[in-house]
């Protein structure tokens, strides 16, 4: 039983047959539908043709989610892309913090290293196009149920494809299954929000491409989505893709998807004394030559994709281009675990104001971004810091953080007890480059999870991710564009710390308001 429901939700499905046939369903919807990754690598390796797929892991039933944190979390999302879109262009603001992290963590000091050699031959390409996703969980605190920031993403927010198919199929089952079963689901009782995801993410890049405008050399323009060897999530980043070409009424915006590894063979800069566009010749066809109105990464988040210095040189290469980065150095940069921090520590241990008040002066949005966040503390050897060295080293008191590096995507993070051990193997100069985090206490829910053809049926924690995109000028700090654009609501089993789908912890699920 869930407390968000009040009753018993969702059914047991005790009846073998009927589970048999709900699952069914579901298992052909989803591959019907593109509700699909690749499969892992094991079964990959006798797939030589590249021919299969598999259902993405998935709820059966949409999990209780409640209402006013869901209108809460989206109504304030247009707000969060204007403050990171305003910490992005503070280039003497991420500067600090970068120094303050650098010296633990080489991949933030590579990419800041990055931006320095674009700085000083100088940039070409004004214009930054985020496509953000802020992750929050409810908060529950006796009755009262607070929605609490985990983490703002600013670079290759995932499953805005597979987010939007979800609902679909969990709007198609009210339809018509859940009213069969015996513990019947009136279709009426079911608060299903509407989710244009994908549409709303392609919404962002085809502003970015409509405001590059036309190629000086007279090639046409291309959105370049630049992705991972051997990607599995490669449905997801489609749904974009086809939503982005199927936005215009005229010609198609030409879309092509290229390996990170690769960005130096098929791209190059044009010809000394012109504006730097970046042009890219597709392997399928190099007669051709396309040139790069926006660069969107689906890769180049974490070291793993850096194996090289060639690497680095690709994403030099991109960033002193004048395509439109989505992300930029600076914005990525500006989702760094210590900006969401020193936006967060609470007044009473910081020896500093919340630089949330630089950045949002007026009240009304302070307030109502504070209200999102929970405490969360440097391990650096401020006042703050010292605090949170006490708290993270304590037995017990540890038992309620988790500590985060500066990183994207699941299975970077150590929870409760595992941290003084962490702690123990990390010289003490670099404990400044992690965060220590309060743990959000979720409301009980229960589901059953479809994962890899087996059911996984307790208790649950849902994550709600809202995706927002925002298209401003780095110079002039005009925005051009700023929309909430759909949601997410990845779950995991309650025994879980990590919640990445990709990462293999979490799973696709979607909101049933109550």
């Amino acid at each position: 039983m869930s407390s968000l429901t009040g009753g018993f939700y969702p059914p047991t499905l005790d009846d073998a047959l009927e589970k048999d046939r709900l699952v069914q369903t579901i298992k052909d919807w989803t591959i019907a539908n593109g509700l699909a990754v690749r499969p892992p690598p094991a079964v990959a390796s006798n797939d030589s043709g590249g021919i299969l797929a598999m259902s993405a892991p998935v709820t059966l039933f949409p999990s209780p989610f409640s209402k006013s944190c869901f209108d809460e979390a989206t109504a304030i999302q247009t707000q969060y892309n204007e403050l990171y879109a305003r910490i992005s262009q503070d280039e003497e603001f991420l500067s600090g913090l970068v120094q303050e992290v650098a010296g633990g963590d080489e991949f933030i000091a590579n990419l800041w290293n990055v931006h320095l050699r674009v700085k000083e031959e100088g940039y070409v390409q004004n214009l930054a196009l985020g496509l953000f996703r802020s992750d929050y969980m409810v908060h529950q605190d006796g009755d009262n149920l607070q929605i609490k920031q985990v983490e703002f993403n600013t670079i290759a927010s995932s499953f805005g494809g597979l987010s939007a198919r979800t609902s679909q199929l969990h709007k198609h089952l009210a339809k018509t299954e859940y009213p069969l079963l015996k513990d019947a689901v009136p279709r009426s009782s079911m608060d299903l929000p509407a989710n244009d995801s994908a549409e709303g993410l392609a919404a962002g890049l085809a502003a970015a491409f409509s405001a590059y405008g036309k190629s000086a050399l007279g090639h046409p323009t291309c959105v370049l989505f630049l992705v991972q060897d051997g990607e599995r999530n490669v449905f997801d980043q489609r749904h974009l893709e086809y939503a982005l070409q199927q936005s215009s009424d005229t010609d198609p915006t030409p879309v092509f998807r290229l390996p990170f590894s690769q960005i130096l063979t098929h791209t190059t800069l044009a010809p000394s004394g012109g504006g730097r566009q970046l042009l890219y010749h597709p392997p399928h066809n190099p007669a051709f030559t396309f040139e790069v109105a926006v660069a969107y990464l689906r890769a180049g988040y974490g070291p793993g994709d850096y194996a090289s210095p060639t690497a680095w040189e690709a994403r030099y290469q991109l960033e002193r281009s004048a395509a439109i980065a989505c992300p930029s150095v600076l914005t990525q940069l500006a989702g760094m675990k210590k900006v969401q921090q020193v936006l967060a520590t609470p007044p009473s241990v910081s020896a500093t104001p919340s630089a949330l008040r630089r950045f949002m002066p007026s009240e009304s949005a302070h307030t109502a971004l504070w209200k999102t966040f929970t405490n969360i503390y440097p391990l650096d050897t401020t006042p703050a810091g010292q605090e949170a060295r006490r708290l993270a080293t304590d037995a017990e008191e540890c038992k309620k953080y988790v500590m985060k590096p500066q990183r994207e995507g699941g299975g970077n993070n150590f929870y409760r007890s595992a941290i003084p051990q962490q702690l123990k193997g990390i010289p003490e100069e670099h404990w400044g480059s992690y965060i220590l985090m309060e743990i959000i206490t979720p409301p009980p829910v229960v589901n059953t999870i479809l994962r890899n053809g087996q059911l996984e049926h307790g208790g649950v924690i849902c994550e709600l991710g809202v995706y927002g995109t925002c298209l401003w000028d780095q110079g002039t700090g005009e925005v051009l564009q700023n929309e909430e654009s759909g949601y997410l609501l990845r779950t995991k089993g309650d025994q879980s710390e990590e919640g990445g789908v990709a990462a293999g912890f979490g799973c696709m699920d979607s909101c049933r308001l109550v």
